[in-house]
């Protein structure tokens, strides 16, 4: 009886380090604007919910298991679930880089914004973006899929399984690559924006050398990324959360 029950909670601790390890990384609950109380609770719940089905699968493999065999299944599934958070948390990240480099583009990074969600200060827009999104991740119940896909991923690798570096590099190379072509393709409009706009102020600038086009033209640069920022915003946001929507549905 007592052997059962060690390998019962053996095998909950086992659920869990995949479940924590991911949601230690996946967007939403990984922000550190959620205590950690609520993230364990949220791991440990999830755990004993998933525990009693994959009891027959995990026993197995945790019964006369040496020390070693035991930290190697332990391993990999931190390595697992580290992998299904990352693959979320890379969305994100790349937002963040291309939504900082817009406000260089439109002429905001000097003016500082309150940290949302992170340690490192930023420009006033990237907390604006990132606070959007981040609700909108909840709004949409893409933290339910997230907890579906955790539940299916024992599917896919199952318990036991070795998962070799070089899968799990893949797998993180494929998201990035998704996760930039999305994010520069929503924030292309600024880019081009930028582009046109300082060829234009460097073309009057060597038309009229005596007057400091640069300093009279910084209120118009930012109005007109104020505008474009305006009339993008809701497209900009819709289509970061199809992408991110179909990296949970896959």
């Amino acid at each position: 009886m007592i052997s059962g029950l060690a390998d019962s909670v053996l095998a909950t601790f086992v659920v869990f380090c995949r479940i924590g390890a991911c949601l230690m990384l996946v967007p939403g609950f990984s922000s550190l604007n959620i205590p950690p109380q609520v993230r364990l609770f949220i791991a440990i719940v999830t755990s004993f919910a998933l525990a009693p089905l994959l009891a027959a699968t995990l026993r197995p493999l945790l019964a006369d298991a040496s020390p070693l065999r035991l930290a190697s299944l332990i391993g990999t599934e931190l390595l697992i679930g580290s992998v299904i958070g990352l693959g979320g948390r890379v969305f994100f990240l790349a937002l963040q880089t291309m939504v900082t480099a817009v406000t260089n583009a439109i002429g905001l990074s000097s003016i500082p914004g309150t940290q949302v969600g992170d340690v490192d200060p930023a420009p006033a827009l990237v907390p604006l973006i990132m606070a959007a999104v981040t609700t909108l991740f909840f709004l949409t119940d893409q933290h339910w899929l997230v907890l579906r896909g955790l539940m299916n991923s024992y599917d896919v690798w199952h318990p036991g399984d070795k998962l070799g570096g070089d899968v799990a590099l893949a797998q993180t190379l494929n998201r990035l690559s998704e996760a930039f072509v999305l994010t520069l393709r929503i924030t292309s409009p600024f880019v081009v924006y930028s582009v046109i706009v300082n060829l234009a102020i460097g073309l009057i600038n060597k038309l009229t050398p005596t007057i400091p086009v640069y300093f009279i033209s910084v209120p118009f640069v930012m109005f007109g990324g104020f505008l474009l920022l305006y009339l993008t915003s809701d497209e900009l946001l819709s289509q970061f959360m199809i992408g991110v929507s179909s990296w949970v549905a896959g």
